[in-house]
């Protein structure tokens, strides 16, 4: 949530941070402001609303200046409006924050009996008075902003100027997500890679705990406490365009058609067919390690759960170990049962959740081997996780997740063929077979993607719809889940996923000639008792969008609709395949009744506080 952009150097800053903002739209904000300096003097401007109604004020109000800071935020103390948009200046200090200060109301008082008026309800403004009161003590700027945040409690990323030290910029991160990008004689910070990515390829990640000192064309990397430290650039190969929208109209449209190539980059240079085995370079547990494990939990949150409880079906049937399924939210706030024998699973697109990274670390505590599923290279989770297995999605724009789930899923998929191998749980043979189910796995949904025509059809006949109901069994009953979850973001039309076998304990009261219901029904081990369930709801008038596999006449001769998919013989994939057409349906529905499809309101792309 929220987006930082910092930049120092050469050039005019101004049009460096709106485009990086305008990058990190898909984190979810309601007000952005920018500040550069000029000779000494900070310019500010700030607006409530969406980027556009910045630019148009700074085309009424131009500011100027080779150092800049820039903010989109997301409302966490005060409410939207442009007193409470960042950046917050306090003398000649201001400041930009991701992240909630918990001890902010203390502070505040403190500083209110020492004379300092506050302009702002957030909790941000409180670092830029704490900066300025230090520094009339007589301390330069870099000590000051030290003495400063060792005094905050919570989470935070920011980015300082100074107009008494027009020729410095200052960051620090503490629990928020920020990446350095190194130029030629030029520095950029952000939130994430997009925001800087067409400026350079050359990223440090900040850990937490660490600041940056950008001075006289230099960067100082050290800790908060003054302790220096050697940062190593990363090379990031994400092209500049992959961040753009290609020809689409919205981002997760194009998203959902870069599946297929997101999953053939993520199984590439993995697979060992002829051994029936897959390679995870970066898992980092050999084959005595996981068979050491007694259980495993997997914690996420959002899409990411549905994704892990496809995992735990994956996992307890071919590697017969016991899986729990935990929210990240939940968990460290009951006393989970972890100790060294227990191997816990995050997943998390970014990589920076901040309910997830808080129960992995409660996890290690515990004694747990905790490994990662991810998005990001380097983002928090992935570096402080004993091992982890990176999707290769690419940068994921849109905030409703559609590459990086089905990645997820194929990360789980690999992770489950070399915890059978290497538990030796799985013959080669049946290691062999599941590879080959999943080289197909591309393919068939570029035949998948097919239905998008179709399905916007059937988008217009139900976008009136005031509920849906979503029911699916095994492995499919986390895709409806999803299916449901797409809709409400995106649609915000209530939409409920179950367990087909479940609709006779409550769902069945909801359904009449005004319900409709999407039932994942493909061919495999739960085809007679799904078809039945659907027989129920028609029964009861309700309005059946099937989900089948391509050629099931008995279903097309029973349902309003069928959204014919071309499956696998392979049960184990088809989760991945079906994912298509409940996007595609949330999709055309959200266009259709015309809601922001890619910054859906109040969400955030990356929640990255509690």
């Amino acid at each position: 949530m929220c987006g930082i952009v910092g930049y120092i150097g050469e050039q005019d800053a101004t049009p460096i941070i709106i485009e990086g903002l305008r990058r990190l739209e898909y984190r979810g904000y309601d007000s952005a402001g920018i500040c550069t300096l000029s000779e000494g003097n900070a310019s500010i401007r700030r607006s409530e609303g969406k980027l556009v109604n910045l630019e148009r004020l700074l085309q009424t109000e131009p500011i100027a200046g080779s150092v800049g800071i820039g903010h989109t935020r997301w409302a966490t103390h005060g409410r939207p409006s442009e007193i409470n948009a960042h950046p917050h200046q306090a003398g000649s200090v201001i400041v930009v924050h991701n992240g909630i200060i918990e001890n902010y109301l203390q502070l505040r008082e403190e500083l209110k009996s020492l004379g300092h008026v506050f302009r702002s309800d957030t909790d941000t403004e409180v670092i830029s008075h704490l900066i300025e009161q230090r520094r009339k003590t007589g301390l330069g700027f870099e000590a000051a902003v030290r003495e400063a945040l060792a005094l905050l409690k919570g989470a935070y990323a920011v980015c300082i100027l100074c107009e008494a030290e027009p020729g410095v910029m200052i960051a620090a991160k503490l629990g928020s997500p920020m990446v350095i990008g190194m130029g030629e004689g030029e520095f950029f910070v952000a939130s994430d890679i997009p925001a800087i990515l067409s400026h350079t390829r050359s990223m440090i990640f900040m850990e937490d705990g660490e600041m940056v000192v950008f001075k006289g064309g230099n960067a100082s990397f050290s800790t908060i406490d003054g302790q220096g430290i050697e940062k190593t650039p990363r090379h990031i190969d994400w092209s500049a365009h992959m961040a753009e929208k290609g020809g689409y109209k919205h981002f997760m449209l194009k998203e959902i058609f870069e599946q297929p190539r997101a999953v053939r980059d993520t199984i590439a240079g993995r697979l060992r067919e002829e051994a029936g085995d897959v390679y995870l370079e970066d898992l980092s547990l050999n084959d005595e390690q996981l068979n050491g494990v007694e259980r495993i939990c997997i914690i996420a949150c959002g899409t990411s759960w549905h994704a892990a409880l496809v995992g735990k079906f994956l996992i307890e049937e071919h590697c017969r170990v016991p899986v729990d399924v935990d929210i990240a939210s939940e968990f460290r706030y009951r006393n989970p049962v972890i100790n060294n024998k227990t191997l816990v699973m995050l997943i998390s697109q970014s990589g920076e959740t901040a309910d997830t990274l808080a129960a992995m670390r409660e996890s290690r505590r515990r004694g747990a081997t905790c490994i990662a599923i991810c998005n990001v290279v380097d983002s928090s989770i992935a570096r402080e996780a004993d091992g982890v297995v990176y999707t290769h999605a690419g940068p994921e724009i849109g905030v409703a997740s559609t590459k990086a789930f089905v990645t997820q899923l194929v990360a789980l998929y690999l992770f489950t063929i070399r915890l059978g191998r290497a538990r030796q749980i799985m013959d080669v043979e049946r290691g062999r077979k599941m590879i080959a189910a999943l080289v197909r796995v591309p393919a068939l949904m570029e035949e998948t993607l097919k239905l998008n025509e179709q399905v916007e059809k059937v988008a217009r006949n139900y976008l009136h719809a005031r509920d849906f109901l979503y029911l699916g069994r095994g492995m499919n009953y986390p895709i409806a889940l999803e299916g449901a979850l797409k809709l409400k973001e995106i649609s915000y039309i209530h939409a409920e996923g179950y367990p087909a076998g479940e609709m006779k304990h409550g769902p069945i009261a909801l359904i009449d000639e005004n319900m409709p219901v999407v039932v994942l029904v493909p061919e495999g081990d739960n085809y007679e008792k799904v078809f039945s369930n659907m027989e129920e709801v028609i029964a009861r008038g309700g309005r059946v969008i099937a989900v089948c596999s391509a050629g099931d006449e008995e279903v097309k001769k029973k349902v309003e609709v069928a959204l014919e998919v071309a499956c696998e013989d392979d049960d184990d994939v088809n989760p991945i395949i079906l994912s298509i057409p409940m996007q595609l349906l949330a999709y055309h529905v959200a266009v259709l009744k015309g809601t922001d499809v890619d910054q859906p309101r109040n969400l955030a792309k990356s929640v990255t506080v509690e």
